[in-house]
């Protein structure tokens, strides 16, 4: 059977794919995996229901580009957002939030004996979802479909690169971010968005850009010489092409949207002042793609 055509000259429709495109899973090159977690955001919750808005805002973006020529023809393909892991999201982030705000009023300790059942079924739902997640993306790795995770928070990563570091052998991560997210547990959970590139640091090739916030217990797991300060960006441009230099060959982008300054990106869990701009990251991610093989995100 012929592939249906996008028609980019029509008015686009919603029909339960990114950007209206035509199309499956099968026959796709890049496969979207939405995944609606938020559950140990610690500030301002809400980037589970990101998937869901992306999607309906997808619908109403141009489809010009100046480098890419007929980028509507780009196969790519989003997976139904799961109802399921909203219900699970929800009733994990309802506990959390509880255990958040008995930790700032009684202290660490009490908040982490108090909660102790209700910490171990974040750790164990989490543990499942990353469980989950590495499966789904080993059989896409086997598809040669280049995957993209839609988050939720950053700690929805974890089952991604797990799945990567196991199919291949010249691996790295480009984590563009405003937290160094190195903290080996948080909250009384290592499946937390600020524990996101723990493992990544001790286990393949990270590079870091952007940083601006971390905490002191964070700097005994940064590779001074492959993390870019953002405060240190401002000056030239040429970090780009020496964090580039740095990269393996294949490259997984994580990328924390508190990256950007928050004139660009306000609406994120915990914004950071001094962000990189627009048309910067974007030429520095034209370069990653032009240099590297970029093999998810």
């Amino acid at each position: 059977m012929e592939k249906k055509k996008f028609n980019h000259n029509k008015a686009v429709m919603a029909n339960g794919n990114i950007f209206g495109f035509p199309g499956n899973e099968k026959d796709a090159d890049i496969v979207i995996l939405p995944i609606p977690w938020d559950a140990t955001v610690s500030l301002r919750k809400g980037s589970h229901l990101a998937p869901q808005a992306i999607l309906n805002a997808s619908t109403q973006l141009e489809f010009f580009h100046h480098d890419v020529e007929n980028a509507f023809e780009i196969n790519v393909f989003m997976t139904e957002v799961s109802s399921e892991w909203k219900k699970i999201n929800n009733r994990c982030s309802e506990k959390s939030s509880e255990y958040i705000r008995y930790f700032e009023e009684e202290g660490q300790e009490k908040a982490e004996s108090y909660f102790k059942k209700e910490i171990e079924n974040i750790n164990y739902t989490q543990s499942i979802l990353a469980q989950n997640l590495k499966e789904r993306c080993h059989f896409l790795i086997k598809e040669n479909k280049i995957m993209g995770v839609l988050g939720g928070d950053h700690s929805v990563a974890l089952g991604t690169i797990q799945a990567i570091n196991d199919e291949y052998d010249d691996f790295g991560i480009l984590q563009i971010d405003a937290h160094a997210d190195l903290r080996p547990s948080y909250g009384g959970t290592r499946y937390n968005h600020a524990c996101a590139m723990y493992d990544a640091s001790k286990n393949c090739n990270l590079i870091q850009v952007g940083i601006r916030s971390m905490d002191i217990s964070e700097k005994e797991h940064v590779d001074s010489f492959k993390c870019y300060f953002a405060h240190e960006m401002i000056h030239g441009k040429s970090w780009m092409q020496e964090s580039i230099d740095q990269m393996t060959q294949n490259v997984y982008i994580s990328f924390d949207l508190d990256a950007f300054d928050p004139s660009i990106m306000s609406a994120t869990g915990t914004p950071e002042p001094g962000g990189l701009s627009w048309y910067t990251t974007l030429e520095y991610l034209y370069k990653v793609f032009m240099e590297r093989n970029v093999v998810g995100f």
